[in-house]
């Protein structure tokens, strides 16, 4: 086997204390100034190949990564497991330190396989089915982190102050709103909130992306800590492998703590990639805390469906979100930090510090903070261009709290969000969590009309029989989802799409979104050259109540994750939020009819303003469409 390391290192030699090389991955001994490539030969016929960046988990599997400093004729270069100094496969786009031996990886190896032979072939084959099986690791048993709690005493803060006049000028209720339907204001709203608060920040996500988005909200937070405000942050951890890094660096600041929902046994590399290193627990890690909430100072909450990434704040170039947040104060923010308490104590989250390897745990916290920041700056962009007003005419959340008051709507709000050990409980497709059950029980109340929004919506039988009941009574029942050219589930849209003649037969009115007519709307924003996409949770009943969170109308969603909603009671509110959504609206939609022959048509407003039918699915070649057709989906696995 032949092994080529090749990538700009420092390492300090003893020798010559405070002095450091760069060179290449090579044949140390511990003390030598010299490098040279690391290379060696045998009878198997593979090479590995680096280069910029170090990606190694592909070839060595998911444990610890050694690298060698004087190989022995059986040594391996890059070890799984011994050697004398280390580096995890997984890390990526970072600066390491190995205090073993004080070797400093600065650059990291995209490691290439290149098969020269069957017999090759059938050998690498095996060990990767070995190093799969080596690698289902087990959780260590967990080490329960301090309990604390949301800060009682905060009306004496500038956001308690800003809240206490907002809600002056709000009177009817013990709440005030505030709807958040575009991209970029939201996430400004995000910022300026966490620039504003002086005590404590909580943050709850499924997802945070290490891009632009991403490194901004982080970057608050961390600026948040180092002025004093106690901040803690809690995400899933499924899609935190490759986020470590960051979190780990922001963990290091004073007053920032950061903890993981239900943890995976492989730490590092991608969902996929961990998920399959960890299949023998899939039970356990298929489900997931989808929740998502912002609470600054205990006195201003932000929640809804949007997580962390350029793609919910029209930022991304290729796709971006339509969705919707709603802000809040007054005793529906006391309900969202009960809710956070909750999780941030349960005992499905784990502290970050315990799922650090040792060798990253003995990195000093100086030294985090400033890989912390270097890779803020690597991933930093553009400020956001934000509009002065929304689609609504709203100022920004930041220039309404720079006023001294947000304007706010009045009415009142219940917080239904699931036990975080959900997660545990044996799975029920016939009974809904706490949060799915809010929600059915708002639309099946509803008396003159029910709009849900929704971009993955899959009734089941019993949304079937909500609906004819809802029609029985004269309630009129109107549904808007994702179409096949807007969504980014094709899977759980083959699905939907199974229910659509029922839905119609029923006498539902569909409408499904068009992502060439939003775009030329720009009703949600300017979406440029990218696709929109329906993510927006949303059930408006009789103009009247609405209900808003994170929780998606499916089988995961009730019997899987767990999920946060919130029903509020605001007429003002919910108007102005179906005024965006609903399909009569704007002319940005397909409206599904079943044609005279019982086949599904989509009606749409053409350029010319006259109603175009289309008998065919739109945005689906014919392959493509016979292909989904050909799905066997089962809807309790999406």
């Amino acid at each position: 086997m032949r092994f080529v390391g090749r990538g700009e290192f420092y390492r300090p030699c003893p020798c010559s204390a405070g002095q450091a090389r760069t060179g290449d991955l090579a044949d140390h001994d511990r003390g030598s100034r010299e490098t040279a490539p690391w290379t060696r030969d045998d009878s198997r016929s593979w090479a590995f190949q680096s280069e910029l960046p170090l990606q190694a988990e592909a070839v060595l599997g998911p444990k610890l990564m050694h690298y060698r400093s004087r190989p022995s004729p059986d040594a391996r270069g890059f070890e799984i497991a011994g050697g004398m100094g280390c580096v995890p496969a997984a890390w990526t786009s970072r600066t390491f330190r190995c205090p073993v031996d004080g070797v400093r990886i600065a650059a990291n190896a995209r490691f290439q396989a290149m098969r020269f032979g069957t017999e090759a072939m059938r050998r690498w084959l095996t060990a990767l089915f070995v190093l799969l099986l080596a690698g289902c690791t087990t959780l260590p048993p967990r080490i329960a982190p301090p309990a604390s709690s949301a800060i009682a005493d905060t009306g004496d803060t500038p956001l308690g102050r800003i809240a206490a006049a907002s809600l002056a000028e709000a009177p009817g209720g013990n709440s005030g709103f505030m709807l958040l339907p575009s991209g970029e204001m939201a996430f400004d709203a995000r910022l300026a909130l966490a620039e504003a608060a002086t005590r404590s920040i909580d943050a709850q996500y499924y997802h945070i992306h290490d891009d632009t988005a991403g490194a901004a909200f982080l970057a608050s937070l961390r600026d948040a800590a180092v002025r004093g405000v106690r901040v803690r942050l809690l995400v899933d951890d499924y899609h935190a492998g490759d986020l470590y890094p960051m979190l780990r660096g922001l963990a290091a600041f004073p007053n920032a703590e950061v903890r993981l929902f239900n943890p995976l046994p492989e730490r590092y590399g991608t969902p996929i990639r961990r998920m399959l290193l960890s299949l023998h627990e899939f039970t356990r890690v298929n489900r997931r805390m989808h929740n998502k909430l912002f609470v600054a100072d205990n006195q201003f909450a932000v929640y809804g469906g949007r997580n962390i990434a350029d793609e919910y704040f029209t930022r991304h170039g290729e796709a971006n979100f339509i969705d919707l947040d709603v802000l809040s104060a007054g005793a529906a923010v006391r309900e969202l930090s009960a809710s956070f308490d909750r999780y941030w104590n349960s005992e499905q989250v784990w502290a970050l510090e315990q799922r650090l390897h040792a060798l990253e745990r003995a990195v000093k916290p100086a030294e985090r903070r400033a890989e912390f920041d270097v890779r803020l700056k690597e991933l930093a962009g553009p400020p956001p261009n934000v509009p002065p007003r929304d689609y609504l005419g709203q100022s920004t959340v930041r220039a309404q709290i720079a006023e001294g008051r947000l304007k706010l709507l009045a009415g009142s709000a219940r917080v239904h969000d699931d036990p975080p050990d959900k997660v545990l409980q044996p799975v029920d497709p016939n009974k809904a969590s706490p949060a799915m059950r809010a929600k059915l029980d708002v639309i099946g109340a509803a008396r003159e009309e029910v709009v849900v929004v929704n971009p993955y919506f899959l009734p089941g039988p019993v949304g079937l029989r909500m609906m004819g009941e809802a029609q029985k009574r004269g309630t009129r029942v109107l549904i808007v989802t994702n179409s096949l050219g807007s969504t980014d589930e094709p899977l759980v849209y083959r699905a939907y799409s199974r229910y659509r003649p029922d839905m119609l037969r029923l006498g539902v009115q569909l409408y499904e979104f068009a992502p060439d007519l939003v775009r030329r709307s720009n009703t949600f924003g300017v979406f440029g050259k990218s696709t929109p996409r329906l993510h927006a949770k949303v059930v408006g009943v009789d103009r009247r109540w609405m209900v808003v969170g994170s929780v998606n109308l499916d089988l995961r969603s009730a019997t899987l994750n767990t999920e946060l909603g919130v029903t509020i009671d605001c007429a003002a509110l919910t108007q102005q939020a179906l005024g965006l959504l609903r399909a009569d609206a704007f002319g940005s939609m397909y409206r599904l009819q079943l044609g005279e022959d019982g086949a599904i048509e989509w009606h749409v407003r053409g350029e010319n303003g006259k109603t175009e039918v289309r008998r065919e699915e739109p945005h689906a070649s014919t392959w493509f469409s016979l292909w989904l057709q050909s799905l066997l989906v089962s809807e309790d696995a999406l």
